[in-house]
Formats: structure tokens, C-alpha cells, sequence
């Protein structure tokens, strides 16, 4: 089979295509044939390294992706080979403490594909039966690999970590990215007040069209003034962040008390600093978070098959342009998430 692997870390370039052995499924697991795949911002992390972070090169990359069970291991009894399923990233043992507790995610064993293990960058991928599921109603292939691991994030964080509550004042930085435009989504499913910042009038408009209440551009001097007309004297009670050391001082500024700031990333630099007296003056929480329950992402494929929530795709790469897809990505211009077709597209889902 083809597939993507990162022998080195570097840019785009260092993405092989290489020639591999197709994977035969053990015990317990699946081998999909896999049609989509879509890009995170992991992706890029994982390609070009991070300091102090190693990673199993050389590596498929690729945490998201959707498919058709092609064969099943031993002691599989399905779903049945031809069932078009979508891939679940993250990965435990199933048989810890924190696994049987059904918090999979703090797992000792946890990993994600295409960044602990091989993942979705290739036409086939096998997997534990646990890590593929039907693929909603409606979708086609390229939507259904578009909201594993952003969706699954935004919940966790959400729902689990800061615990947000109808009527509620959040604020998402970078609205128009993958994991807060589901953010976005699911917080105005919960019934929340929302704010974002974008850097674009056209992902202004995204965040807007998405379901934001307010959108303040990141680029305004007086955006965190705007922010603050807009929360009032009792300020945010959530902040919502992966952007980091631009975003955290001014976001704990925002808070209130019994504020929560929750983040899954620090894309702009690890070096969080802030004043931390208003942090047990007024009782509030930082909270870091990483990926999810594949409980959580199961609920969140039955909100998006009842038409409550809808991954949302900003482009469309062939396979053999899977450089120009992670350049696209790294650009800062989707608005949405990147995706890249493998296969040939079967017929559409019913």
C-alpha cells in the first residue's frame, strides 16, 4: 500500500510516499480501507518536532480518517467488511483502572495515531475494534474524517473539564480553526453565550456563521476591552484557548470568579505567564486537556446524525498533494478542516 511516512522532522518536503506491506488485523482488531483522512494542527507538530518530544519516527502520520472495513481479526465479529466507519484517534489499553472507569483518554498506555503510532496517512490502516465506529447518517467520506479529534477535544474540554452551563459567557480564541469551530458548535448546544476572535473579516464571518454572539478581531488593540463591555462587571466564565502565550494573560484578565480557562494546545509558545493572585482570589481553575472519551466522541456522532452539530470542511487535497495540504494547513487559511481524499469515493451514504 501507499502511505506518508516522516522519516525525518522538517517542512512539508520531508513527507515520504512510500511503498509498505499491507497490514494484516491481529486479535481484536480491524484493517479499514481508508478513503479520507483529515489534517490537525498535531500533524504538524508531529512533522516538524517538538523540543524535549520524542516521537517513533519513522511515522505515519494522520489522526482522523473514514473508510470501509476491508477484514477483521481474530475473534472480530464486526461490523462486517464494506461497512463505511470512521476512525476514533485515540488509543488505551482497555484494561486499566482508568480505562474500565470509561476514562480512556488518562489511560497509561494512551497514544494517538500519527503521533504514538502509524495513522490515517495511507490507504489502509488497522485498528482495535474499539477505534472505528459507523459513520453518522448523512455524511460522505470526507465530512465523516473531518471531526474525530477536534470534536472529541472541544467536548472533553467543554462538557468534562470546565463544565460549562446554559447561560454562561464563553470566550474561543482562534474561532475559525478546527477545534473551536467545534467548540463553537457544541457550547451553543449547551446553550452558552459566545465570543470569539478571529484575525480575518472572512473567519470573522466563519465564527459568526457558526453561532458566535460576538466576534472581536485578535488584530484590534481594544479587543480584549470589547470582550470585556460585552461580559460585563462579572466577566467571562470560560475561556476557551490552544493559542497560549499570546492568549493566557489577557484570558485570565477576562475571567470572573469561578472563572475556567481550559486549553488544549499553546500553538503560539509554551510560556504561560500571568498574575496568579486573581486565580484563588476569585476561584478560579486552569485547566489543561487532551483529546477525549471515545464515550464523548460517540455522543458527539449521534448529535451530528440527529443535524445538531456538522463538521465543516474548508478544502479538498488528492493524495498525492498531501504537502501542499499540510502547507495549506500551516498557512492559516482554512477555514475549517483540511482534508485528503485516498481512495476513490464510493457510492454516497444513505
Amino acid at each position: 500500500m501507499k502511505a506518508y511516512r516522516i522519516e525525518a522532522h522538517g517542512g512539508p518536503e520531508t513527507l515520504t510516499l512510500s511503498d509498505l506491506p499491507r497490514p494484516e488485523p491481529g486479535p481484536g482488531e480491524v484493517r479499514v480501507r481508508l478513503v479520507a483522512m483529515a489534517l490537525n494542527h498535531l500533524d504538524l507538530w508531529v512533522r516538524r518536532g517538538i523540543e524535549g518530544v520524542r516521537f517513533p519516527l519513522p511515522l505515519v502520520g494522520g489522526s482522523d480518517g473514514a473508510g470501509v472495513v476491508e477484514a477483521l481479526g481474530p475473534g472480530v465479529d464486526g461490523p462486517p467488511p464494506g461497512t463505511a466507519v470512521f476512525v476514533l484517534p485515540g488509543v488505551s489499553c482497555g484494561a486499566c483502572r482508568a480505562c474500565l472507569a470509561g476514562r480512556d483518554n488518562l489511560c497509561q498506555h494512551y497514544g494517538i495515531l500519527g503521533e504514538s503510532r502509524d495513522g490515517t496517512a495511507a490507504e489502509a490502516i488497522v485498528l482495535p475494534r474499539t477505534n472505528v465506529a459507523p459513520i453518522p447518517a448523512g455524511l460522505d467520506f470526507q465530512q465523516a474524517a473531518s471531526f474525530g479529534l477536534t470534536f472529541m477535544t472541544a467536548w472533553h474540554m467543554l462538557v468534562h473539564k470546565a463544565r460549562l452551563a446554559p447561560g454562561e459567557r464563553i470566550l474561543f480564541h482562534a474561532g475559525a480553526s478546527g477545534v473551536s469551530s467545534a467548540g463553537i458548535q457544541i457550547a451553543r448546544q449547551q446553550g452558552a453565550l459566545i465570543a470569539a476572535t478571529a484575525g480575518s473579516t472572512d473567519k470573522l464571518d466563519f465564527a459568526r456563521g457558526l453561532g458566535s454572539d460576538l466576534v472581536v478581531d485578535y488584530r484590534d488593540e481594544q479587543w480584549t476591552r470589547t470582550v470585556r463591555q460585552w461580559a460585563g462587571d462579572e466577566g467571562l466564565d470560560v475561556v476557551f484557548d490552544h493559542v497560549g502565550e499570546q492568549t493566557f494573560a489577557p484570558s485570565m484578565r477576562l475571567l470572573g470568579k469561578g472563572g475556567r480557562y481550559v486549553f488544549c494546545g499553546a500553538t503560539s509558545g509554551f510560556a504561560l505567564r500571568s498574575d496568579f493572585r486573581p486565580v484563588f482570589f476569585k476561584n478560579q481553575e486552569i485547566l489543561g486537556s487532551t483529546m477525549g472519551r471515545r464515550a464523548d466522541l460517540l455522543a458527539v456522532a449521534e448529535l451530528i446524525a440527529a443535524g445538531r452539530l456538522r463538521p465543516t470542511v474548508a478544502r479538498v487535497f488528492p493524495f498525492d498533494q498531501m504537502a501542499e495540504a499540510h502547507a495549506f494547513l500551516e498557512g492559516r487559511r482554512a477555514l475549517g478542516k483540511v482534508v485528503v481524499t485516498i481512495d476513490r469515493m464510493p457510492e454516497p451514504i444513505d
